[in-house]
């Protein structure tokens, strides 16, 4: 912003005001005074000589130092006289034509944009901001009666959203822990699984600075979702070494039996969790930081929970565990107590009963199997075909910062566009002119204000306003709407501040760019595409790049070359000398201080007023005549010029920046564009003679990550496939396992949609995006950790204790599934606050959590009727050996 808006403030421009009267007098041109300044403000090497033993350097001194040495400048001799530049002008130090102005709260200020460097850190950068910042306020402005304001920290939104995060992975550890205590009933044993926690999560910090990733608001929600997961591994371990325990075998042994065991299975369930996060840690395109982040958080949280789970837990339990276990039904209980304690294992028996007896009857005949296994597979792909919705591109967050952007019609100077602020200033001042808990406050159908500035620069007004409460920010969008609606031919768009774009009008939008070779032609079909969209997308806010309008007010002047020739100006001259006398022309740079500003010669702010002042705009030619500028020019006045012409691949180019309503898929509002906008423009033929119209912006991101992700999805599923057919030595079995991902997949739609049904009447909506879709691939590695169980313990019994096949499952299914439930329950369990809690940052991982949420929910218990019928027709298609 201009230094004119400070009063007393620094100079940045040294002028020289001409007199062309004094000129002519003197038979001197501008051009005369241009070239005098020009050559006179330079220092000149002058070489160097030796003398003695010394050598001396030769130097000219020609830059001016101050306005009086500018003044003592010889232009020209006149009569043997010289003729100083004070003779014909005057030198003073000022300021540049105000472009630009920022208000605050009705107050005129300067603002400053502070741009920390690439890879610093935020924290740390705001951190020494803040103490420069007090320093300068302390010791510099606050005796001139000024001062320093903070009026935007993106800080405050980071540091609310990992509190958040902390706060989630506290309760979800707590709950994890809870649940292991209702389902164990023992505090030794809840405490040896419960020791996975701590140790994964601080292991995860160091491996999180192995790879040079920094701690943030998503690798803190990648622990928050590992917390329930973490316990997994050390439960199936822990759960198998009780069970030999109270079988009667000593602490040691069933430690290390109960461990052999289920080796092979826990090993399965990391690598295939760990593995699914290869492909993830290779997309390139914007989204792909943000899940490395999570991947890498995740990974390593689970992996540490491995080696806890085969080499604490075992350890623990021989130690905790010493002696021989009661025996009756506290000891498969695992203590003793009120009849209450034990109504969550009566409840968890019964159930277990009632499963069993589903699978003995789904497991009497092939054709039952055949059939039933057929239905739920069909089932689950129908519905996830069925409930698949529209995808978006990353969330907007919530930050607390909206802004408006204001676009009037052409030609408006600043004067105007300050007109226009205190219009939306004064529509606003209820909402900040007021005090917080007031029944006024409360009367008010928008947040109270904890902030609102707005800044009028070039051919556009800009609006920032922050809420005093930051979780109502996203209210104050149809506010700004409201205030900047009725202004006469003004375009206005009011957006919330995404955390994933840099810029003002960036963010979440489709750019219509429209190309072609001939800009009227470009302006009407621009025209046609802003009339469609209302139609398209009801409730979108559109803004034209550069304006529709090509009736920017210009004044041209056409020179008469004959008269010119005859007095001796061409055109060039001609040019300088009006700009000159309009608006300042430029000479040489002056080195004020340390500073590098502007010499201009001007003319005296008498000349131009008015346009018709043009034509009486005195002009002094090289013979030394004063005539006004309408004898060597012709002056017309116009009102056709574009104020921009925008360029795409060297075609002209204009574009129509839609931004969707927030509840409105960013990939729904494309298909919209290109079908109801685009493809009725192209069968028209409105495009033809060289035209075109691409769909650009956000949009453009959305097809390649969403391209990428589709390609790393299956890619997850196939390298899943290939680690368990290695682990399990055969095709057949990771076929069983794999056939169970679907059900995750219609599980996790379901968990979205039950979130936006509940979220609905609180305004929270959870669309799928990129983010969101991660969890699908994270649902890959994890719910195939449950039938990795049965198929492994079926296995064992039909290989190593001889039995039937469909008891081995019946078997399997009965052993498994206390720990199949308790893994489950504490990994929702601790999903839960990330999808239920609000708050800064909560948008980036809902809906994650969601889908995880879902989807081990729905495979949980449909698995455990799929794997066995499965299973059994695997074993009877291919014997066991």
């Amino acid at each position: 912003i201009s230094s004119a808006d400070l009063v007393g403030g620094r100079a940045d421009e040294l002028q020289v005001i001409v007199d062309p009267q004094l000129l002519a007098a003197r038979q001197l041109t501008i051009e005369d005074l241009r070239l005098a300044l020009a050559n006179q403000n330079k220092d000149t090497s002058g070489g160097d000589f030796w003398e003695g033993k010394r050598r001396y350097v030769v130097r000219t001194l020609g830059q001016f130092r101050s306005p009086r040495q500018v003044e003592e400048v010889i232009v020209a001799r006149r009569d043997g006289k010289p003729v100083y530049v004070r003779d014909v002008a005057r030198a003073r130090l000022g300021t540049k034509k105000p472009d630009g102005v920022v208000r605050r709260f009705g107050a005129r200020n300067i603002a400053v944009k502070i741009t920390r460097a690439t890879g610093a850190n935020v924290l740390e950068t705001m951190r020494q901001l803040r103490e420069v910042a007090d320093d300068i306020d302390r010791t510099i402005l606050r005796k001139r009666g000024l001062s320093l304001t903070l009026v935007y920290d993106e800080t405050d939104y980071i540091n609310s959203a990992i509190g958040l995060v902390k706060d989630n992975i506290v309760v979800g550890g707590f709950l994890t822990v809870a649940t292991l205590l209702l389902f164990l009933r023992n505090a030794r044993s809840t405490l040896i699984v419960a020791l996975a926690i701590p140790v994964s999560i601080v292991g995860t910090f160091l491996v999180l600075a192995l790879f040079g990733r920094t701690l943030n608001v998503i690798s803190l929600a990648g622990m928050a979702f590992a917390v329930g997961m973490l316990v997994d591994n050390a439960v199936v371990v822990l759960e198998n070494i009780y069970t030999r325990w109270t079988g009667g075998e000593d602490g040691r042994t069933a430690a290390i039996r109960g461990t052999q065991e289920v080796w092979g299975a826990v090993l399965a369930s990391t690598l295939t969790t760990v593995a699914v996060f290869l492909p993830v840690l290779f997309v390139r395109e914007e989204a792909g930081q943000l899940f490395g982040d999570i991947a890498i958080a995740i990974s390593a949280a689970v992996g540490l929970s491995l080696i806890v789970s085969v080499l604490v837990v075992p350890v623990a339990a021989a130690i905790l565990l010493a002696g021989r276990p009661q025996s009756g039904p506290a000891a498969d209980a695992g203590s003793v107590g009120p009849r209450w304690w034990d109504l969550p294992g009566r409840l968890g028996r019964g159930f277990s009963h009632a499963l069993l007896r589903i699978d003995r009857f789904l497991l009497g005949g092939t054709a039952r199997q055949a059939l039933g296994a057929i239905a739920i597979v069909s089932a689950a792909i129908f519905a996830t075909w069925t409930l698949l919705p529209k995808v978006e591109y990353l969330p907007e967050g919530n930050r607390n910062l909206v802004f408006g952007i204001l676009l009037p019609p052409p030609g408006y100077n600043l004067d105007e566009l300050l007109r226009m602020g205190d219009t939306v200033e004064e529509r606003l001042l209820p909402y900040w002119d007021v005090d917080p808990g007031t029944p006024e406050a409360a009367a008010l159908d928008a947040p109270v204000l904890g902030d609102f500035f707005f800044v009028a620069r070039g051919r556009s007004v800009f609006i920032g306003l922050r809420a005093l409460d930051p979780l109502q920010a996203s209210k104050l969008v149809p506010l700004v709407r409201r205030v900047s609606g009725g202004l006469p031919g003004t375009f206005a768009v009011a957006k919330q501040s995404s955390l994933f774009e840099q810029g003002i009008a960036s963010g979440r939008t489709i750019d219509v760019e429209i190309t072609g070779p001939d800009l009227e032609k470009l302006v009407q079909l621009g025209a046609q595409v802003m009339a469609k969209l209302p139609e398209a997308t009801p409730g979108s806010q559109n803004l034209p790049k550069p304006s529709l309008d090509l009736s920017s007010p210009e004044v041209q002047l056409v020179p008469r070359f004959e008269q010119a020739a005859d007095m001796r100006l061409d055109a060039r001259q001609l040019g300088y000398m009006v700009d000159c006398l309009v608006d300042g022309g430029y000479v040489t740079d002056y080195f004020l201080d340390n500073d590098r500003i502007d010499l201009v010669i001007k003319g005296d702010e008498r000349f131009v007023q008015r346009t018709q002042d043009l034509r009486s705009l005195p002009v002094v030619t090289p013979g030394g005549q004063l005539v006004p500028l309408e004898s060597v020019a012709e002056i017309r006045e116009y009102s056709s010029g574009p104020e921009q012409i925008l360029h795409r691949e060297r075609e002209r180019a204009i574009t129509v920046q839609v931004s969707p309503p927030s509840q409105m898929p960013l990939e729904d509002a494309q298909d919209r564009i290109q079908r109801m906008v685009v493809e009725p423009m192209v069968a028209s033929g409105s495009l033809d003679g060289g035209y075109a119209i691409n769909l650009g912006g956000t949009a453009d991101k959305l097809r390649a990550t969403w391209k990428a992700l589709w390609f790393n999805l299956v890619l997850a599923g196939l390298i899943t496939y290939l680690l368990m057919a290695a682990l399990f030595e055969s095709w057949f079995y990771p076929a069983v396992i794999i056939a169970s991902v679907p059900l995750g997949a219609v599980g996790g739609l379901l968990g979205l949609s039950v979130l936006n049904l509940l979220g609905g009447p609180f305004g929270v909506f959870q669309p799928l995006d990129v983010l969101t879709m991660l969890g699908f691939v994270i649902l890959i590695g994890t719910v195939v950790n449950n039938p990795i169980l049965i198929v492994d313990q079926s296995l064992q019994l039909v290989r190593l204790h001889d039995a039937a096949p469909n008891e081995a499952i019946l078997e399997a299914v009965r052993s498994r599934i206390r720990p199949i439930f308790m893994t489950t329950l504490t990994t929702v369990l601790g999903l839960l606050p990330l999808v239920l809690f609000p708050g800064a940052g909560s948008e980036l991982y809902r809906g994650l959590g969601a889908v995880m949420l879902g989807g081990l929910l729905v495979s949980t218990i449909v698995t455990l009727f799929l794997v066995p019928m499965l299973l059994a027709l695997c074993f009877r298609a291919f014997p066991v050996r």
